[in-house]
């Protein structure tokens, strides 16, 4: 009966505190990105509020001009 052969690659070995480390910074890596996520959405709708403001001034001073 033939054995498997050997494999030459190191074998990772987890102990509680890396695993407590992995857990760790996946959680500040998601923590992150959401809070960039979130500040980009903020962003956008600042934005686009005060694109519509501007719109709404802009459509009452014209018409405000065709009235006189």
């Amino acid at each position: 009966v033939a054995s498997a052969p050997a494999s030459n690659r190191p074998t990772i070995q987890l102990t509680p505190g890396s695993t407590l480390a992995l857990v760790g910074g996946g959680t500040a890596v998601v923590l992150v990105v959401g809070a960039v996520l979130v500040s980009m959405l903020l962003a956008v709708a600042i934005t686009a509020t005060s694109v519509a403001v501007c719109a709404v001034v802009l459509r009452s001073m014209l018409n405000a001009e065709r009235k006189r």
